[in-house]
């Protein structure tokens, strides 16, 4: 099973943590970390784009001129898309582009994601994040103790608001409690920390 050193708040070492290893110690499957990927940032999309068509542009009510005996074309309206300021045919309409992989497919990328940080070297655990402020001076030093100067997602436990309020303003973290954590997320970040009550609740919720 995987091991990871245990910090405490202030830098220190802790002695060691022992990682579910069916959930930090498997291959990465990179093919479905790129579909969790994209599934979620499809979901991301607003989706609001629209152009009118003939039946949306103002005007056009009228035929234009008789059916037969012109000589011009047959003419139905003037806001036919063949016409200047017509209206766009085929054009972008309002939709969602979010779809669902299967559920075994989620997981088995979550996980990927969570053992290719342990591989990397780039996943830290930490006792607690304790504040008696929501003040985002103090979170900023838990975070150069923790030498932690790089992108990075926070995972806290349920009910620790106060260390969530502390770290929102800061640019470059992250804030998931840890029924929130996604593969997208962790991706993104370079550094995942995690508080050790947030990390059982993971295991809890992967195992």
């Amino acid at each position: 099973m995987p091991t990871v050193t245990l910090y405490k708040q202030d830098g220190s070492q802790n002695g060691d943590v022992t990682l579910n290893d069916t959930i930090f110690g498997i291959a990465p499957n990179d093919n479905v970390v790129f579909d969790a990927v994209i599934m979620q940032r499809a979901s991301l999309r607003q989706g609001t784009h629209a152009v009118k068509n003939r039946s949306a542009v103002r005007g056009g009510g009228k035929k234009p001129w008789r059916q037969k005996g012109t000589g011009r074309a047959r003419a139905g309206s003037i806001r036919a898309p063949q016409w200047r300021g017509g209206g766009t045919v085929f054009g972008p309409t309002p939709r969602s582009y979010s779809y669902k992989l299967p559920k075994k497919v989620r997981r088995l990328a979550l996980k990927s994601v969570l053992s290719q940080k342990v591989i990397d070297e780039k996943l830290v655990v930490v006792d607690a994040l304790q504040f008696d402020q929501p003040k985002t001076k103090l979170f900023a030093e838990s975070l150069k103790n923790l030498d932690v100067q790089t992108k990075a997602l926070v995972v806290l436990e349920d009910g620790n608001d106060q260390a969530a309020l502390a770290a929102r303003n800061l640019p470059n973290v992250t804030v998931l409690s840890a029924d929130g954590v996604n593969v997208l997320d962790v991706v993104a970040n370079d550094k995942l920390i995690l508080t050790q009550a947030a990390l059982a609740q993971v295991e809890e919720a992967l195992a």
